[in-house]
């Protein structure tokens, strides 16, 4: 049976978390506004669930939820910073590790164990790709990126935004049926970008050839 100091920090832990209800991604949804972490991480859930009779090798799903729904928990504490914002300033990225290892240590302790401790161990199994359920987790998490720019106004996409459209190659080439899913977005933002005017073909020649 648990403890009241081990429901209690469940309920601290649940507080922390409401915070990612409001924590703006730089996605934007269809109907205009800034999308949440919390409604990223949702649909990352679903996608897992929608794709798992569909993944080349047996997932353990269990985990795969778990680390999921935990993989972007640590920005309730450290904050959600875009990946275009490391672009344009490279020395964000130690600063996005130092808070986001703080946070998933500051969780484990919160926690205690053993659940601490089986957080702590996803998070970083999610970060490091070391496992086929992690490099799945991790291709969702891209997927659902680039699926939810296609279903924002084209005006909310950056420059840089047109040439990652084009790049999530690296994130699936280890499933098939993965791949497919991420040609099938990517020509999903082909022709968005298209009846836009833009030029896709000099991008993804510009993608190619980097």
């Amino acid at each position: 049976m648990a403890t009241i100091a081990q429901l209690t920090a469940v309920m601290d832990v649940l507080k922390l978390a409401e915070r990612l209800k409001f924590e703006l991604r730089h996605s934007y949804t269809s109907s205009g506004r800034q999308e949440s972490v919390a409604e990223h991480t949702w649909r990352m859930s679903l996608m897992a669930v929608l794709m798992e009779p569909y993944l080349e090798q047996k997932a353990d799903m269990a985990k795969l939820l778990k680390m999921v729904i935990i993989h972007d928990l640590i920005e309730a504490e450290a904050g959600d910073m875009s990946v275009l914002d490391i672009l344009r300033d490279p020395s964000l990225k130690l600063v996005k590790q130092q808070r986001e290892i703080q946070a998933i240590e500051n969780l484990r302790e919160k926690l205690g164990e053993p659940l601490g401790a089986e957080i702590y161990a996803l998070w970083f199994e999610f970060e490091d790709k070391s496992t086929y359920v992690a490099k799945v987790a991790n291709a969702f998490d891209k997927l659902e990126v680039q699926l939810q720019h296609n279903e924002a106004d084209i005006t909310t996409w950056e420059p840089i935004e047109y040439d990652l459209s084009y790049m999530m190659d690296r994130h699936v080439g280890f499933d098939a049926n993965l791949k497919m899913l991420k040609d099938l977005i990517e020509e999903q933002a082909d022709q968005k970008m298209k009846l836009s005017g833009v030029d896709t073909a000099a991008i993804r020649s510009r993608v190619l050839f980097a």
